[in-house]
């Protein structure tokens, strides 16, 4: 599949300015609020990315994406919609082993009886804590936590940029903290 036939399909890849790697987002209204996920353009390629995931060539196109890209972040704006969606996940990241895929979520209820071992080696999912300066939640192997007091991250002593940090991606990091912002 050609890249330009997969991207309309998709709806097209995000490229946050903060990542070293393209991106796709989905609609998050609760908390996407700030920055570019205001404007019109934004808020149109989220919801045409959101329908995009009920395309019978979903999860080609997006092998077909992002294929050749040494790291992909998975949401930088949305989440999880359906097991089916992380499944089709799971075949986007086995079909790039050549990817280090990072996938966010606060789907607690999707992965609270899933086995972590079933992950795709090359894909690590970030359970998020859900609450600013709470714990990290104790059934998943890989975790992030927002603090006021201490991070991990170093985004923000580096102009807002991942710059050369691949900790979100490593399965050797149990928790990514992140400075409150």
């Amino acid at each position: 599949m050609l890249k330009k036939e997969a991207s309309k399909i998709v709806g097209g890849l995000s490229v946050p300015s903060k990542m070293p790697c393209y991106s796709i987002n989905l609609p998050a209204t609760e908390y996407a609020l700030k920055g570019r996920y205001r404007f019109k353009t934004t808020k149109r390629a989220m919801a045409r990315r959101l329908r995009a995931l009920a395309h019978g060539s979903w999860t080609a196109a997006m092998t077909a994406l992002i294929t050749g890209h040494k790291y992909f972040r998975w949401h930088d704006s949305g989440d999880l919609q359906s097991v089916q969606h992380l499944k089709n996940i799971f075949e986007v990241a086995k079909a790039t082993p050549g990817t280090s895929h990072w996938l966010p979520t606060r789907e607690h209820s999707l992965l609270s009886l899933m086995d972590p071992d079933v992950v795709p080696k090359n894909l690590i999912i970030r359970i998020s804590a859900t609450k600013v300066n709470g714990p990290a939640p104790s059934w998943w192997p890989w975790t992030s936590t927002v603090s006021t007091q201490s991070k991990t991250c170093p985004a923000p002593d580096q102009g807002g940029k991942c710059k050369s940090c691949r900790a979100c991606w490593s399965r050797s990091v149990p928790n990514v903290v992140y400075a409150k912002h």
